[in-house]
């Protein structure tokens, strides 16, 4: 049964995969249009900074994430070991 469950779950999540790649890009931008006129009228030095400003607004949100993420993976047994060690000490 539970061989079922994983392969529903696997398919589920190639159709999630599949849906994403074949959705148009500018359905995932918000697409402002003052955002879009003024980076069409600008030179290169202002694309430039432009591109700069998205690269500094996503990075550090990533780094960030990856780190909860790295010390959620590191600390996932650290109140269940000390729960069970508790539990081991009542009983004796």
């Amino acid at each position: 049964m539970t061989e079922k469950m994983n392969m529903v779950r696997l398919v589920a999540i190639a159709l999630v995969g599949l849906v994403l790649l074949a959705a148009p890009r500018p359905a995932f931008s918000q697409s402002c249009a003052l955002c879009y006129t003024q980076a069409a009228s600008s030179g290169a030095r202002m694309i430039s900074a432009l591109r700069s400003g998205i690269w500094i607004l996503v990075i550090p949100p990533m780094f960030m994430s990856i780190g909860i993420t790295v010390l959620a993976y590191r600390k996932r047994n650290q109140f269940r070991d000390a729960e069970r060690t508790a539990e081991s000490d009542r009983i004796v």
